[in-house]
């Protein structure tokens, strides 16, 4: 049987991504106490500036993940805009991330990654 995915996108630092390698590209880890919302963005764009905008001058290096959901699954959390017209995200309460992740189709890959230009001071 398939089941219709939607493509999400994350952008995320190199700690959270080292710990989406060690559950092997299939699970997101779980939020932080400060965390309480896991946001996937629905758009690669929106994910490249804040990997590029945000993770670069926060931890050196920035990542664009993108992975499949069961779109019947995500039909649960509406489309939130974060600002323009085409920055849209989902907001997953961090208590459901382990069942968001068990509808995760597929493996997390990584699309891209930014670094600061040579020359740049780190953070």
């Amino acid at each position: 049987m398939i089941t219709a995915t939607t493509t999400l996108w994350r952008p995320t630092g190199p700690q959270e991504l080292a710990l989406v390698e060690a559950a092997d590209w299939r699970a997101w880890p779980p939020r932080l106490p400060d965390q309480p919302i896991f946001y996937p963005v629905l758009n690669e764009d929106y994910a490249i500036r804040i990997a590029r905008d945000w993770n670069v001058p926060a931890s050196g290096v920035g990542y664009v993940t993108r992975f499949e959901v069961d779109s019947a699954f995500l039909a649960r959390y509406p489309v939130r805009q974060a600002g323009g017209r085409t920055i849209l995200e989902l907001w997953v309460p961090a208590e459901e991330l382990a069942e968001f992740n068990r509808h995760i189709v597929g493996r997390i890959e990584l699309v891209h990654e930014f670094r600061p230009p040579a020359g740049t001071p780190g953070p």
